[in-house]
């Protein structure tokens, strides 16, 4: 039995068409300012600026030795920032919207913006090989090109735009305030959770802040992309459903009973009714569970046994007569019963 909050789900109407966000020139403004950032802060770095020097003060200072009653706290407050529990989260409520909006958008949003947060970060982190603080080797060293995978920070990165996607795909004023507030804090909070742990540097959580702000404001640009895989999704789930049903309606071909051989040698003989008696009672394959079909069988090899072998020729000579040859007969010439000459 149904409850009362799927009935009442039901019976709500669809919501209206949800208006996609464009690359207006506002955003792009935003984007361009925040792009030039993100290069500023990897240029500082390089040239082991300023901002390394402040790395390195904070890393010294161990804020975890500072106030080491938060440590607890903030060890499972960081797993806001894992890509993997954070998606699963986040993936379990989109769904749930897919399902009330009639649309695949809101997943495909996350997906794309995950991927593009796992090629843009993973290709900076990579190139640039920085150690984290746990594996300096030299004070004052920027610690680049050492085979690390640190810079950017992946969990700062992946806070700000597994929590603001929920703020992108918010369909209305208040409530996209109210959810990018919320995505601001956490992903703030694992950024300088990561400090404090002493697993990135300062400039590390700066540059994941900015990478994750520029995939969400690049995001309308995939927009078009993302409604053609949806459209492509939708016709490829409607023609399996076709396909599906095509196959339930075609009717299943009738079974066609086989035919019984009876044993040569009780055709035509004494056996032969026991023969068809006993042919008649076996049940004739492929009929089980159709009694109808199976009494068929039965009749059809019933009557339509035939002898094989012709019947005997009736009894008497079997040569045809010749018409240059006497007959003969059986009544020849009298023979004396006892010895002695016969008579001419």
């Amino acid at each position: 039995m149904r409850t009362d909050i799927f009935a009442r789900l039901d019976r709500e109407p669809e919501p209206p068409k949800i208006e996609t966000p464009r690359m207006s020139r506002h955003r792009i403004a935003l984007f361009g300012g925040t792009l030039a950032f993100y290069l500023a802060i990897v240029l500082a770095v390089l040239v082991s600026s300023w901002l390394v020097a402040l790395d390195w003060k904070v890393m010294l200072f161990r804020p975890y030795q500072q106030w080491p009653e938060l440590h607890a706290f903030l060890d499972y407050y960081v797993v806001l920032g894992q890509r993997g529990p954070t998606a699963v989260m986040v993936a379990s409520w989109l769904g749930w919207r897919s399902w009330r909006q009639h649309t695949l958008r809101p997943l495909l949003t996350l997906g794309t913006s995950l991927l593009l947060l796992n090629l843009s970060v993973g290709a900076v982190k990579l190139g640039l090989g920085r150690l984290g603080p746990h594996y300096a080797t030299q004070i004052g060293s920027a610690e680049l090109f050492a085979g690390g995978d640190i810079f950017p920070s992946g969990h700062t990165a992946n806070a700000v735009v597994t929590w603001g996607i929920l703020a992108y795909l918010a369909t209305t004023p208040r409530a996209r305030r109210y959810l990018s507030a919320l995505s601001a804090f956490v992903s703030l909070g694992v950024g300088l959770t990561t400090v404090y742990i002493g697993t990135h540097w300062l400039s590390d959580v700066l540059l994941g802040w900015v990478a994750g702000l520029l995939i969400l404001l690049a995001l309308p640009w995939f927009e078009p992309l993302i409604t053609r895989t949806e459209t492509w999704i939708l016709a490829m789930r409607e023609q399996w459903r076709t396909r599906l049903r095509l196959r339930s309606s075609v009717p299943a071909a009738p079974l066609t009973p086989e035919p019984v051989l009876v044993p040569r040698t009780a055709v035509g003989g004494a056996g032969h009714a026991e023969a068809v008696q006993e042919a008649a009672s076996r049940p004739a394959p492929g009929a089980a569970g159709h009694p109808g079909t199976a009494a068929r069988a039965r009749a059809h090899q019933a009557h339509s046994v035939r002898p094989e072998r012709t019947p005997p020729a009736p009894a008497g000579t079997r040569r045809p007569p010749h018409a240059d040859r006497a007959p003969r007969s059986n009544a020849g010439p009298a023979r004396p019963v006892a010895g002695g000459p016969v008579a001419p």
